[in-house]
Protein backbone atom coordinates (compact mmCIF):
# COMPACT_ATOMS: atom_id res chain seq x y z
CA UNK A 1 0.00 0.00 0.00
CA UNK A 2 1.20 3.57 -0.84
CA UNK A 3 2.08 5.59 2.48
CA UNK A 4 2.94 8.98 3.10
CA UNK A 5 4.54 10.07 6.29
CA UNK A 6 5.01 13.81 7.64
CA UNK A 7 8.37 14.56 9.36
CA UNK A 8 11.86 12.87 9.12
CA UNK A 9 12.53 12.90 13.03
CA UNK A 10 12.19 10.27 15.41
CA UNK A 11 8.45 9.72 15.45
CA UNK A 12 8.15 10.24 11.93
CA UNK A 13 11.53 8.48 10.45
CA UNK A 14 11.15 5.22 12.34
CA UNK A 15 7.41 5.25 11.52
CA UNK A 16 8.11 5.24 7.47
CA UNK A 17 10.88 3.07 7.52
CA UNK A 18 9.30 0.41 9.85
CA UNK A 19 6.46 -0.03 7.44
CA UNK A 20 8.66 -0.17 4.35
CA UNK A 21 10.46 -2.46 6.26
CA UNK A 22 7.20 -4.63 6.14
CA UNK A 23 6.82 -3.89 2.17
CA UNK A 24 4.74 -0.85 1.95
CA UNK A 25 5.44 1.56 -0.78
CA UNK A 26 6.45 4.89 1.29
CA UNK A 27 7.43 8.36 1.33
CA UNK A 28 8.89 10.31 3.69
CA UNK A 29 8.37 14.30 3.80
CA UNK A 30 9.60 17.18 5.71
CA UNK A 31 9.93 21.03 4.42
CA UNK A 32 13.56 20.74 5.99
CA UNK A 33 15.28 20.51 2.47
CA UNK A 34 19.09 19.62 4.14
CA UNK A 35 17.71 17.15 6.04
CA UNK A 36 16.05 15.29 3.09
CA UNK A 37 18.95 15.92 0.97
CA UNK A 38 20.71 14.03 3.89
CA UNK A 39 18.42 11.30 3.61
CA UNK A 40 18.28 10.59 0.03
CA UNK A 41 22.30 10.36 0.80
CA UNK A 42 21.76 7.94 3.23
CA UNK A 43 23.25 10.03 6.07
CA UNK A 44 20.53 9.70 9.07
CA UNK A 45 19.65 13.02 11.90
CA UNK A 46 19.34 11.02 14.24
CA UNK A 47 21.14 8.07 16.29
CA UNK A 48 18.19 4.79 16.38
CA UNK A 49 19.53 1.61 16.95
CA UNK A 50 18.48 -0.37 13.94
CA UNK A 51 17.34 2.34 11.64
CA UNK A 52 20.40 3.43 9.24
CA UNK A 53 20.66 -0.45 8.26
CA UNK A 54 16.97 -0.42 7.64
CA UNK A 55 16.57 2.77 5.88
CA UNK A 56 19.69 1.66 3.73
CA UNK A 57 17.87 -1.50 2.84
CA UNK A 58 14.50 0.22 2.12
CA UNK A 59 15.81 2.89 -0.08
CA UNK A 60 17.50 0.45 -1.96
CA UNK A 61 14.82 -2.04 -2.65
CA UNK A 62 12.69 1.34 -3.67
CA UNK A 63 10.38 0.91 -0.94
CA UNK A 64 11.31 3.89 0.94
CA UNK A 65 11.65 7.71 -0.66
CA UNK A 66 12.45 11.16 0.81
CA UNK A 67 11.28 14.29 -0.89
CA UNK A 68 10.11 18.41 0.03
CA UNK A 69 7.05 18.40 -2.34
CA UNK A 70 4.17 18.89 -0.30
CA UNK A 71 2.08 18.56 -3.52
CA UNK A 72 3.77 15.12 -4.01
CA UNK A 73 2.91 13.78 -0.42
CA UNK A 74 -0.05 14.64 -0.23
CA UNK A 75 -0.84 12.76 -4.08
CA UNK A 76 1.27 9.27 -3.24
CA UNK A 77 -0.44 8.02 -0.06
CA UNK A 78 -3.44 6.55 0.25
CA UNK A 79 -2.79 7.03 3.67
CA UNK A 80 -1.39 10.28 5.12
CA UNK A 81 0.37 9.66 8.35
CA UNK A 82 0.83 13.14 10.49
CA UNK A 83 3.87 12.38 12.71
CA UNK A 84 5.40 16.50 13.37
CA UNK A 85 5.90 16.97 16.76
CA UNK A 86 3.69 18.82 19.16
CA UNK A 87 6.87 20.94 21.40
CA UNK A 88 5.26 22.99 24.38
CA UNK A 89 3.78 26.00 23.60
CA UNK A 90 5.92 29.07 23.46
CA UNK A 91 3.09 30.94 25.56
CA UNK A 92 2.21 28.59 27.62
CA UNK A 93 4.94 25.91 28.36
CA UNK A 94 2.13 23.65 30.02
CA UNK A 95 0.02 23.59 26.71
CA UNK A 96 1.21 21.50 23.39
CA UNK A 97 1.79 23.20 20.70
CA UNK A 98 -0.43 22.53 17.99
CA UNK A 99 0.91 24.55 14.70
CA UNK A 100 2.81 21.61 13.09
CA UNK A 101 -0.30 19.64 13.14
CA UNK A 102 -2.61 22.34 11.95
CA UNK A 103 0.11 22.94 9.19
CA UNK A 104 -0.15 19.48 7.63
CA UNK A 105 -4.02 19.28 8.11
CA UNK A 106 -3.90 22.68 6.08
CA UNK A 107 -1.60 21.21 3.53
CA UNK A 108 -3.38 17.98 3.04
CA UNK A 109 -6.83 19.61 2.85
CA UNK A 110 -4.81 21.91 0.33
CA UNK A 111 -3.39 19.56 -1.82
CA UNK A 112 -6.02 16.14 -1.81
CA UNK A 113 -8.01 15.55 -5.11
CA UNK A 114 -9.03 11.99 -3.84
CA UNK A 115 -10.40 10.08 -0.94
CA UNK A 116 -7.77 9.65 0.93
CA UNK A 117 -7.22 8.77 5.56
CA UNK A 118 -5.42 10.99 7.63
CA UNK A 119 -3.78 9.74 10.24
CA UNK A 120 -2.81 11.18 13.72
CA UNK A 121 0.39 9.43 14.58
CA UNK A 122 1.74 12.76 16.70
CA UNK A 123 1.08 12.89 20.74
CA UNK A 124 -2.00 15.28 20.94
CA UNK A 125 -4.58 16.39 23.23
CA UNK A 126 -8.08 15.48 23.04
CA UNK A 127 -10.43 17.12 20.48
CA UNK A 128 -7.27 17.54 17.56
CA UNK A 129 -8.84 15.25 15.26
CA UNK A 130 -12.22 17.29 14.90
CA UNK A 131 -9.62 20.43 14.95
CA UNK A 132 -7.97 18.60 12.04
CA UNK A 133 -11.17 17.39 10.41
CA UNK A 134 -12.35 21.00 10.28
CA UNK A 135 -9.21 22.35 8.78
CA UNK A 136 -9.21 19.97 5.97
CA UNK A 137 -13.21 20.92 5.57
CA UNK A 138 -12.24 24.29 5.17
CA UNK A 139 -9.02 24.34 3.10
CA UNK A 140 -11.21 21.92 0.49
CA UNK A 141 -14.29 24.13 0.71
CA UNK A 142 -12.00 27.50 -0.06
CA UNK A 143 -11.01 24.94 -3.44
CA UNK A 144 -14.93 24.95 -4.03
CA UNK A 145 -14.34 21.01 -4.23
CA UNK A 146 -16.60 18.00 -2.78
CA UNK A 147 -14.03 15.72 -1.80
CA UNK A 148 -14.36 12.69 0.71
CA UNK A 149 -11.86 11.95 2.98
CA UNK A 150 -11.52 10.94 6.49
CA UNK A 151 -9.59 11.56 9.78
CA UNK A 152 -8.07 8.38 12.01
CA UNK A 153 -5.77 8.08 15.53
CA UNK A 154 -3.10 5.91 15.72
CA UNK A 155 -0.86 7.25 18.44
CA UNK A 156 2.93 5.86 18.80
CA UNK A 157 4.46 4.70 21.72
CA UNK A 158 7.67 4.14 20.60
CA UNK A 159 10.76 4.45 22.87
CA UNK A 160 13.90 6.18 21.96
CA UNK A 161 16.74 3.82 21.74
CA UNK A 162 14.34 0.90 21.21
CA UNK A 163 11.69 2.21 19.07
CA UNK A 164 12.57 0.57 15.89
CA UNK A 165 12.32 -3.03 17.66
CA UNK A 166 8.95 -1.17 19.68
CA UNK A 167 7.50 -0.73 15.82
CA UNK A 168 8.39 -4.18 14.69
CA UNK A 169 7.03 -5.63 17.64
CA UNK A 170 4.72 -3.53 19.50
CA UNK A 171 2.99 -4.51 22.29
CA UNK A 172 -0.52 -2.82 20.78
CA UNK A 173 -1.68 -0.82 18.20
CA UNK A 174 -4.46 1.40 18.95
CA UNK A 175 -6.52 2.99 16.06
CA UNK A 176 -9.48 4.92 15.83
CA UNK A 177 -11.51 5.95 12.57
CA UNK A 178 -15.34 6.67 11.84
CA UNK A 179 -15.79 4.43 8.48
CA UNK A 180 -15.58 1.30 7.24
CA UNK A 181 -13.18 2.15 3.98
CA UNK A 182 -10.77 4.06 6.76
CA UNK A 183 -10.98 0.87 9.09
CA UNK A 184 -10.73 -1.73 5.60
CA UNK A 185 -7.30 0.79 5.16
CA UNK A 186 -6.14 0.75 8.57
CA UNK A 187 -6.31 -3.19 8.45
CA UNK A 188 -4.69 -3.16 5.60
CA UNK A 189 -1.77 -1.09 6.96
CA UNK A 190 -1.00 -3.26 10.17
CA UNK A 191 -2.58 -6.49 8.30
CA UNK A 192 1.76 -7.54 8.95
CA UNK A 193 1.88 -7.00 12.37
CA UNK A 194 -0.91 -9.87 13.08
CA UNK A 195 1.81 -12.63 12.81
CA UNK A 196 3.12 -11.40 15.96
CA UNK A 197 -0.19 -11.80 17.71
CA UNK A 198 -0.02 -7.98 17.98
CA UNK A 199 -3.26 -6.83 19.75
CA UNK A 200 -4.91 -4.44 17.13
CA UNK A 201 -7.29 -2.18 19.45
CA UNK A 202 -10.22 0.06 17.98
CA UNK A 203 -11.67 2.17 20.23
CA UNK A 204 -13.35 5.71 20.45
CA UNK A 205 -11.88 8.70 18.95
CA UNK A 206 -11.45 10.62 22.81
CA UNK A 207 -9.47 7.76 23.99
CA UNK A 208 -7.33 6.81 21.53
CA UNK A 209 -6.22 10.38 21.80
CA UNK A 210 -6.22 10.28 25.35
CA UNK A 211 -4.54 6.78 26.00
CA UNK A 212 -0.18 8.23 25.32
CA UNK A 213 -0.82 10.62 27.22
CA UNK A 214 -2.12 8.53 30.41
CA UNK A 215 0.34 5.96 29.80
CA UNK A 216 3.49 8.54 29.93
CA UNK A 217 1.91 9.95 32.55
CA UNK A 218 1.45 6.54 34.74
CA UNK A 219 5.57 5.91 33.95
CA UNK A 220 6.11 9.34 34.94
CA UNK A 221 4.32 9.29 38.33
CA UNK A 222 5.91 5.84 38.88
CA UNK A 223 9.51 7.51 38.34
CA UNK A 224 8.67 10.57 40.42
CA UNK A 225 7.07 7.98 43.35
CA UNK A 226 10.42 5.99 43.53
CA UNK A 227 12.88 9.20 43.42
CA UNK A 228 10.26 10.11 46.28
CA UNK A 229 11.35 7.32 48.23
CA UNK A 230 14.68 7.43 47.32
CA UNK A 231 14.87 11.30 48.56
CA UNK A 232 13.26 9.68 51.95
CA UNK A 233 15.70 7.01 52.18
CA UNK A 234 18.41 9.18 52.63
CA UNK A 235 17.23 10.91 55.69
CA UNK A 236 16.84 7.07 57.21
CA UNK A 237 20.03 5.24 55.37
CA UNK A 238 17.89 2.93 54.16
CA UNK A 239 19.35 1.91 50.18
CA UNK A 240 16.85 2.35 47.44
CA UNK A 241 18.13 0.04 45.48
CA UNK A 242 16.86 -2.46 47.83
CA UNK A 243 13.63 -1.16 48.81
CA UNK A 244 13.36 -1.01 44.82
CA UNK A 245 14.06 -4.51 44.07
CA UNK A 246 11.66 -5.94 46.32
CA UNK A 247 9.37 -3.58 45.17
CA UNK A 248 9.31 -4.51 42.37
CA UNK A 249 9.01 -8.21 42.71
CA UNK A 250 5.07 -7.56 44.08
CA UNK A 251 3.62 -8.82 40.84
CA UNK A 252 1.06 -6.13 41.29
CA UNK A 253 3.23 -3.37 41.09
CA UNK A 254 6.67 -4.76 38.77
CA UNK A 255 9.90 -4.21 38.19
CA UNK A 256 9.60 -1.58 34.96
CA UNK A 257 10.41 2.44 35.73
CA UNK A 258 11.27 1.89 39.59
CA UNK A 259 14.74 3.39 38.82
CA UNK A 260 15.89 6.07 41.05
CA UNK A 261 17.03 8.69 38.94
CA UNK A 262 18.71 12.52 38.88
CA UNK A 263 14.61 13.30 37.33
CA UNK A 264 12.29 11.72 34.22
CA UNK A 265 13.37 13.74 30.87
CA UNK A 266 13.20 13.58 27.29
CA UNK A 267 11.27 14.67 24.99
CA UNK A 268 8.03 12.95 25.95
CA UNK A 269 7.72 12.69 29.77
CA UNK A 270 7.77 16.23 30.62
CA UNK A 271 5.86 18.23 28.06
CA UNK A 272 2.96 15.10 27.96
CA UNK A 273 2.22 15.28 31.69
CA UNK A 274 2.37 19.19 31.83
CA UNK A 275 -0.03 18.91 28.29
CA UNK A 276 -1.93 16.16 30.21
CA UNK A 277 -2.42 18.63 33.53
CA UNK A 278 -2.94 21.55 31.27
CA UNK A 279 -5.68 19.72 29.20
CA UNK A 280 -7.57 19.06 32.53
CA UNK A 281 -7.93 22.86 33.09
CA UNK A 282 -9.53 23.21 29.34
CA UNK A 283 -12.39 20.61 30.23
CA UNK A 284 -12.73 22.20 34.34
CA UNK A 285 -10.87 18.89 35.91
CA UNK A 286 -7.76 19.98 38.56
CA UNK A 287 -5.40 16.40 38.12
CA UNK A 288 -3.75 16.10 41.69
CA UNK A 289 -1.51 13.07 41.37
CA UNK A 290 -0.42 13.87 37.94
CA UNK A 291 0.70 17.38 38.88
CA UNK A 292 2.15 16.03 42.01
CA UNK A 293 4.49 13.89 40.18
CA UNK A 294 5.15 16.69 37.83
CA UNK A 295 6.48 19.10 40.80
CA UNK A 296 8.34 15.92 42.68
CA UNK A 297 10.22 15.81 38.94
CA UNK A 298 10.84 19.56 38.83
CA UNK A 299 12.65 19.91 42.71
CA UNK A 300 14.19 16.07 41.25
CA UNK A 301 16.33 18.41 38.36
CA UNK A 302 17.89 20.37 41.09
CA UNK A 303 19.53 17.02 42.96
CA UNK A 304 23.04 16.33 41.46
CA UNK A 305 24.26 20.29 41.74
CA UNK A 306 22.40 20.34 45.43
CA UNK A 307 24.40 17.27 46.13
CA UNK A 308 27.94 18.79 44.37
CA UNK A 309 27.11 21.58 46.12
CA UNK A 310 26.67 19.98 49.75
CA UNK A 311 30.26 18.22 49.09
CA UNK A 312 32.40 21.37 47.89
CA UNK A 313 30.56 24.32 49.14
CA UNK A 314 31.78 26.91 46.57
CA UNK A 315 31.88 25.95 42.47
CA UNK A 316 33.24 29.14 41.63
CA UNK A 317 36.71 27.63 39.61
CA UNK A 318 36.27 24.41 40.29
CA UNK A 319 36.15 22.19 37.55
CA UNK A 320 33.75 19.12 36.82
CA UNK A 321 33.76 15.86 34.11
CA UNK A 322 30.43 14.98 32.88
CA UNK A 323 29.53 11.42 31.73
CA UNK A 324 26.78 11.37 29.92
CA UNK A 325 24.95 13.88 27.76
CA UNK A 326 21.55 12.15 25.82
CA UNK A 327 18.47 11.75 28.23
CA UNK A 328 19.15 7.74 28.46
CA UNK A 329 21.45 5.07 26.70
CA UNK A 330 21.30 4.36 22.98
CA UNK A 331 19.49 7.86 21.25
CA UNK A 332 21.53 11.22 20.62
CA UNK A 333 18.49 13.02 22.16
CA UNK A 334 19.62 16.02 24.69
CA UNK A 335 15.76 17.72 24.75
CA UNK A 336 14.55 18.06 28.71
CA UNK A 337 18.24 16.03 29.49
CA UNK A 338 19.76 16.58 32.85
CA UNK A 339 22.78 17.31 31.07
CA UNK A 340 21.71 20.68 29.83
CA UNK A 341 19.61 21.58 33.41
CA UNK A 342 23.09 20.36 34.91
CA UNK A 343 25.37 22.68 32.80
CA UNK A 344 23.48 25.63 32.89
CA UNK A 345 23.46 25.31 36.46
CA UNK A 346 27.05 25.07 36.30
CA UNK A 347 28.07 28.05 34.05
CA UNK A 348 25.45 29.94 36.54
CA UNK A 349 27.65 29.27 39.36
CA UNK A 350 30.77 30.26 37.36
CA UNK A 351 32.55 26.41 37.68
CA UNK A 352 35.93 26.92 35.75
CA UNK A 353 35.69 24.07 32.81
CA UNK A 354 33.39 21.23 32.86
CA UNK A 355 34.50 18.33 30.75
CA UNK A 356 32.06 16.27 28.97
CA UNK A 357 31.51 12.89 27.09
CA UNK A 358 28.66 11.14 25.22
CA UNK A 359 29.58 8.53 22.65
CA UNK A 360 26.73 9.77 20.55
CA UNK A 361 24.86 12.84 21.59
CA UNK A 362 28.09 15.63 21.76
CA UNK A 363 27.15 16.97 17.95
CA UNK A 364 23.25 16.82 19.25
CA UNK A 365 24.19 18.89 22.51
CA UNK A 366 25.95 21.25 20.34
CA UNK A 367 23.41 21.99 18.30
CA UNK A 368 20.33 22.15 21.13
CA UNK A 369 22.82 24.40 23.52
CA UNK A 370 24.70 27.52 23.22
CA UNK A 371 28.15 27.21 23.13
CA UNK A 372 30.44 28.22 25.96
CA UNK A 373 34.19 28.40 26.23
CA UNK A 374 34.24 26.54 29.60
CA UNK A 375 32.63 23.80 28.13
CA UNK A 376 34.85 20.92 26.74
CA UNK A 377 33.81 18.12 24.69
CA UNK A 378 36.27 15.11 24.69
CA UNK A 379 36.66 11.66 22.75
CA UNK A 380 37.06 9.67 25.58
CA UNK A 381 35.13 9.40 28.57
CA UNK A 382 39.17 9.18 30.52
CA UNK A 383 39.85 12.23 28.52
CA UNK A 384 37.13 14.22 30.72
CA UNK A 385 39.18 13.54 34.62
CA UNK A 386 42.19 15.30 33.66
CA UNK A 387 42.37 17.65 37.03
CA UNK A 388 38.92 17.45 38.04
CA UNK A 389 37.48 18.23 41.25
CA UNK A 390 34.11 15.67 40.86
CA UNK A 391 32.93 13.20 37.94
CA UNK A 392 29.18 13.18 37.45
CA UNK A 393 27.75 10.11 35.81
CA UNK A 394 24.47 11.82 34.18
CA UNK A 395 23.49 8.82 31.78
CA UNK A 396 24.39 5.39 32.03
CA UNK A 397 25.79 3.92 28.82
CA UNK A 398 27.21 0.51 28.72
CA UNK A 399 30.36 1.95 28.09
CA UNK A 400 30.61 3.36 31.64
CA UNK A 401 29.28 0.62 33.90
CA UNK A 402 33.10 -0.86 34.91
CA UNK A 403 35.27 1.85 34.22
CA UNK A 404 38.58 1.55 35.77
CA UNK A 405 39.07 3.32 39.26
CA UNK A 406 42.86 2.93 39.54
CA UNK A 407 43.24 5.06 36.29
CA UNK A 408 40.36 7.52 37.65
CA UNK A 409 41.79 7.96 41.03
CA UNK A 410 45.31 8.80 39.42
CA UNK A 411 43.52 11.20 37.15
CA UNK A 412 41.51 13.44 39.34
CA UNK A 413 42.12 16.19 41.35
CA UNK A 414 40.44 15.37 44.04
CA UNK A 415 37.87 12.42 44.90
CA UNK A 416 34.06 12.91 44.40
CA UNK A 417 31.65 10.87 42.29
CA UNK A 418 27.99 11.53 42.29
CA UNK A 419 26.49 9.27 40.44
CA UNK A 420 23.24 10.01 39.02
CA UNK A 421 22.04 6.77 38.25
CA UNK A 422 23.11 4.41 40.73
CA UNK A 423 24.96 2.14 39.03
CA UNK A 424 28.15 1.67 40.38
CA UNK A 425 28.84 -0.53 43.40
CA UNK A 426 29.80 1.48 46.24
CA UNK A 427 32.30 -0.74 48.09
CA UNK A 428 34.01 -0.77 45.13
CA UNK A 429 34.22 2.99 44.40
CA UNK A 430 35.13 3.83 47.69
CA UNK A 431 37.85 1.14 47.66
CA UNK A 432 39.45 3.03 45.78
CA UNK A 433 39.42 6.12 47.89
CA UNK A 434 36.34 8.15 46.69
CA UNK A 435 33.79 9.97 48.17
CA UNK A 436 31.13 8.18 46.61
CA UNK A 437 27.28 9.78 46.51
CA UNK A 438 24.09 8.64 44.81
CA UNK A 439 20.37 8.94 44.45
CA UNK A 440 18.63 7.40 47.77
CA UNK A 441 21.63 5.64 49.12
Amino acid sequence: MKLTIFWTWYAGLVTGTCLAQVWHDVLCIDIDKEKISSLQNWVIPIYEPWLEELVKRNVAAGRLQFSTDAELWVKHGVAIFNAVWTPPDRDNASKADLKYVKAVAETFGKYITEYKVFINKSTVPVGTAKLCSDIIKREIYARKKDIDYDVASNPEFLREGTAVTDFLSPDRIVLWCETTKARDILEEIYRPFERTHTEILFTSLESSELIKYAANSFLATKISFINEIANFSEHVWADILDVAKWLGLDPRIGRNFLSAWVWYGGSCLPKDVKALIESGKEFGYDFQIITAADEVNEKQKNCIVTKLQSQLWELKNIKIAIWGLAFKPETDDVREAVSGIVIEKLLSAWVYEIRAYDPIAIDMMKKFWPQDNRIIYTESYYDTLDEVDALLLLTEWDEFYAPDWKRISKTMKWNLIIDGRNIWNRKIVERYGFNYIAIGR
